[in-house]
């Protein structure tokens, strides 16, 4: 079902940031399932991965300002922690069609790389228990496997505990 595919020059605005950094990736590639319910436990799934080290990216609102949340998909997004960890005092899931429009990607394919305006990230500090997570290469369907340390630094992320189980 999953195939690997080696390093693309083109592809999404993604993997065209992660091959400009020069930074090392696997990217995966599946038949994404319109039906499913989960975009990221297709993922996990599809890949043969532990949905601990799947990661889907969330766009909240946190006090007026978008913020990027990248959690495993085995848990949900705590907002309150999520709040708390950029100093904020509360926070809501984005609109799914501001999330769009601010990132560059369409909803179950968002990345927290490459995304049209850059926005604050976070990720869940369970992230760091792993030698390599898989989030959204940019598509349904498409993911990528990087260290949680080369996404911590290409976004620019504060490693926190944002997510519940």
């Amino acid at each position: 079902m999953a195939k690997k595919q080696k390093k693309q020059a083109g592809g999404t605005p993604a993997t065209v940031a992660l091959t400009a950094a020069g930074t090392p990736y696997t990217l995966h590639s599946y038949d994404h399932d319109p039906a499913s319910p989960s975009y990221g436990e297709e993922a996990a799934e599809a890949l043969g991965v532990s949905p601990d080290r799947v990661f889907k990216t969330l766009v909240a609102d946190v006090d007026g300002e978008l913020t990027v949340a990248v959690v495993p998909v085995a848990g949900q997004l705590d907002l309150k922690a999520l709040a708390s960890a950029v100093g904020g005092k509360r926070a809501s899931m984005a609109d799914p069609a501001l999330a769009e429009r601010t990132t560059g990607y369409v909803r179950g394919g968002i990345s927290p790389l490459g995304q049209r305006k850059r926005l604050r990230t976070v990720l869940d500090a369970s992230a760091s228990t792993h030698t390599t997570i898989c989030i959204s290469a940019g598509r349904r369907g498409l993911e990528v496997e990087l260290t949680p340390e080369a996404l911590t630094t290409l976004t620019a992320a504060l490693l926190a505990p944002i997510g519940r189980a």
